[in-house]
């Protein structure tokens, strides 16, 4: 339990729903449509439209989103990979011969946006309400605007990267909004309002998608009609992993779970429990094992149609010989720093409705604002996906037309016993894996409640706005940092929150019990 004399929030309790997110005016939504007749795949579309206008820098519907469902009344957990592929013209050998890597704010970048299209298939397999029912209040906020809150106004002046149409529809007047200014998007309420009349066409074809692909052939993309018309999410089978009893789920590869899982595999090999939860052993024993699961990662993951080794990097042997190369008085000098491109851009949500279904979904647009380029009609903001993928000759994730890139974006699901225990997500980029390990081992190693493992400090030994290193949050002490530095690791303070995260709890004398990170805007609400 809290300390109640010391700065803080509760976890918020209720009965018959439950939604954690990272805007209020979102969680508000989600409740409201769980009272009017929803179910939770219902509140967390809903919700999770409108976040593209509560935080427009962190997604949109030019973006991606993956979900794990639990159906009521069945444990069985339900995986949607709503992530879009490269266009089928891409042309890789140019960027080669421009450069080593794919330019994060070209069009080169932008990928096809697959969220609308699961949007459409999540409301179709599994909602209750009809979709205009769902998108109403997200359509009205879209038309109307809405006051900016102070996270988002800090975020979004630090995007620097906004070109040509995204900066007339998105920096109104020449200038980032500040906290309390209001700001809508009543070209994307259109878009709205038509993908409410008639589904997944009133995006992918007619006036939008003529809208999105001229705006990027003027930019010199490849995308085409055929290319929107083509898209389409897919359910898949989730991976999982145990930690001392605990089963963590995961979506599968192009997403990046089973990082989350290896890192957890490595980690079972030592003693965290006797630990100091915010100490250096703790901290420098997360670091070296985040080092070997990521550089697995970026040897390994890919769209699914070229991993070849993930049963491999899943492996006990493979964790094993990896804790093997940890040595807890010296940091690893042969392990490449983690030299992804920089973003920490993604919105999540979590709903557990009366019925016991319970949604896991992350949507994001990738960097702040994605690729900064935006469709001069409707104000499409476009993801730069395409940024996840590596032009190594031969690589897994090499770029090619029509592939889906390694995505960073995960959400997640605890279960034990074969019952579902908490659905949960950790934003930030690259960080979530590393965010999915220490949320677990918070709960399984050393006994927090869900609210103060999130609320604990964290740390990150990878690409972190701009800065490699050991980042450690302000949350630890001084000793920590120089004990740290002791064993060979470049340190350095955190310049901002490392990631956000919300979860929901079904405890099991049927209560449920919402946590949302105080790193966001937003909270978690029941009825």
């Amino acid at each position: 339990m809290r300390d109640f004399q010391k700065p803080g929030r509760s976890a918020v309790y209720a009965d018959n729903g439950m939604v954690a997110t990272s805007h209020p005016l979102a969680a508000q939504t989600a409740i409201r449509l769980l009272q009017d007749g929803g179910n939770a795949v219902d509140a967390a579309i809903g919700a999770a439209v409108l976040l593209g206008l509560c935080e427009p820098q962190m997604t949109g519907l030019g973006g991606d989103l993956f979900a794990l469902i639990k159906p009521a009344g069945d444990d069985r957990i339900v995986a949607l990979n709503g992530s879009g592929r490269a266009p089928a013209g891409l042309d890789v050998a140019a960027m080669r011969a421009s450069g080593s890597t794919v330019p994060p704010y070209g069009v080169e970048a932008v990928t096809l946006p697959g969220a609308v299209d699961a949007f459409c298939r999540l409301n179709a397999d599994w909602g209750l309400l009809d979709l205009a029912q769902t998108l109403a209040p997200a359509i009205r906020y879209f038309e109307t605007g809405i006051p900016v809150a102070p996270r988002v106004a800090r975020d979004w002046a630090e995007a620097g990267h906004l070109q040509g149409e995204a900066l007339r529809h998105f920096l109104p007047g020449g200038t980032a909004p500040r906290a309390g200014d209001r700001f809508a998007l009543p070209g994307q309420a259109e878009v709205l309002r038509r993908i409410a009349r008639e589904g997944r066409a009133g995006f992918y074809e007619g006036e939008v998608a003529e809208d999105m692909v001229a705006s990027l052939n003027a930019l010199g993309g490849a995308h085409t009609l055929d290319d929107f018309a083509a898209v389409s999410c897919a359910y898949t089978d989730p991976v999982s992993g145990l930690y001392r009893g605990h089963e963590l789920i995961e979506h599968a590869p192009n997403g990046q779970g089973a990082t989350a899982i290896l890192l957890l595999n490595i980690l079972s090999h030592f003693d965290l429990g006797r630990m100091d939860p915010f100490g250096a052993e703790r901290t420098h024993l997360e670091a070296e094992a985040t080092r070997l699961a990521y550089d697995a990662r970026n040897r390994f993951l890919a769209d699914a149609d070229h991993v070849t080794r993930l049963g491999h990097m899943l492996a006990p042997e493979t964790a094993a010989r990896l804790a093997g190369l940890i040595d807890m008085d010296q940091a690893l000098a042969q392990v490449q720093p983690l030299g992804e491109q920089v973003h920490k851009d993604t919105i999540y949500i979590t709903v557990v409705d009366r019925d016991r279904m319970a949604v896991s979904l992350i949507y994001s647009v990738f960097h702040s604002f994605g690729s900064g380029l935006a469709s001069a009609r409707f104000g499409i903001n476009f993801q730069n996906r395409g940024a996840g993928f590596t032009l190594e000759p031969g690589h897994p994730n090499e770029a090619a037309g029509g592939k889906r890139p390694m995505h960073t974006i995960i959400p997640g699901m605890l279960r034990h016993e074969g019952r579902l225990t908490m659905p949960f997500g950790v934003m930030g980029g690259a960080y979530q894996p590393c965010g999915h390990a220490r949320l677990v081992s918070n709960l399984v190693d050393f006994g927090l409640d869900p609210q103060s493992a999130i609320d604990a400090p964290r740390a990150f030994a990878g690409l972190f706005s701009g800065q490699d290193g050991l980042a450690l949050e302000t949350g630890y002490d001084s000793g920590t940092f120089a004990a740290l530095a002791a064993k060979g690791h470049r340190m350095r303070w955190s310049q901002e929150p490392l990631g956000g995260a919300q979860a929901i709890t079904l405890d099991p004398r049927g209560v449920l019990i919402g946590a949302s990170d105080p790193r966001k805007d937003g909270c978690a609400l029941g009825y």
